[in-house]
């Protein structure tokens, strides 16, 4: 099994975690190599160079499994680099709350020796595309989280006039607009408290984002709806975020929201489920007075 490892800056007090997924891949047999900018951060801070070949851009390195070494951010930045290859991610949380990233540091060991074997299943994630944008976002122009809709730092907050299927629904007046996938249903449309979802449901989430009108609420529509908004802004522009990728637009021209054709493929253990996870994360049942 051919194993690429992604990561992201970090501490050195991560090194160590680091250093022992490295070894244990290597005690397992696996055929391993690294994600260029990860090795290059590697060897620049901290003085190491993992026992594995680089993977650059000239697409030699055909990996079975990518790994995800971070929090969520990290796991967002894997999924954009594999773009479409139908890749199986696992993502390994050495970061804060972790929900795509849910393999905590302390059952790294157990959860690569059953990835070796294959004991794990995989799940495939919808993903959002924006239409009509092919010069934006290095033509990538896909989401696993979010499309996000959001004023300008400097400017009074945006009307967002939205239409479902061509038939009107609203007009936002708001700071910004969440389009969330089931999978970013814990990300940044439940901090506007938007639903949450599980992953496996065929739905979108529309939340707004600190609404002009309190009885404006978020909304769950079916995944097959396409998306079309229309945006007025005071200086004529506004930005356009996708999982943090973020890109001015100017006013006056429509913009178009669908569920894509293409799948990201999540790799999670047996015993991992998302009401584990949800749990674990939210601390749902805890007694802070115990």
């Amino acid at each position: 099994m051919k194993i690429v490892v992604f990561g992201s800056e970090c501490n050195s007090d991560k090194l160590p975690i680091i250093k022992g997924l490295f070894n244990k891949l290597g005690s397992l047999g696996a055929d391993v190599c690294v994600e260029k900018n990860f090795a290059a951060f590697l060897s620049s801070s901290f003085d190491y160079e993992p026992d594995a070949a680089i993977m650059t851009d000239d697409g030699e390195c055909q990996p079975d499994i990518a790994l995800s070494v971070g929090g969520d951010g990290t796991f967002l930045r894997t999924a954009l680099q594999i773009n479409s290859r139908a890749i199986p991610i696992l993502g390994i949380n050495i970061g804060r709350l972790g929900f795509l990233a849910d393999v905590s540091r302390d059952r790294i060991d157990e959860t690569l020796e059953e990835l070796l074997v294959g004991n794990y299943r995989v799940e495939e994630r919808s993903l959002l595309r924006l239409h009509d944008a092919e010069s934006a976002f290095e033509g990538f122009n896909y989401a696993l989280n979010e499309i996000a809709v959001l004023k300008r730092d400097t400017s009074s907050m945006i009307t967002i006039h939205t239409y479902l299927d061509n038939d009107y629904l609203t007009s936002y007046k708001a700071d910004g607009l969440v389009i969330a996938t089931p999978t970013g249903s814990t990300a940044y449309s439940m901090s506007v408290n938007g639903p949450i979802l599980l992953p496996q449901n065929r739905n979108i989430i529309i939340s707004p984002v600190a609404p002009h009108s309190l009885n404006v609420r978020p909304i769950v529509i079916p995944d097959d709806c396409q998306i079309m908004l229309n945006v007025e802004s005071r200086n004529n522009s506004f930005l356009v975020s996708l999982d943090g990728r973020n890109e001015d637009f100017l006013t006056g021209k429509n913009l178009i929201i669908s569920k894509a054709d293409i799948t990201t493929r999540v790799i999670k253990r047996y015993n991992q489920t998302f009401y584990h996870t949800l749990r674990e994360k939210l601390m749902w049942g805890v007694d802070v007075r115990s």
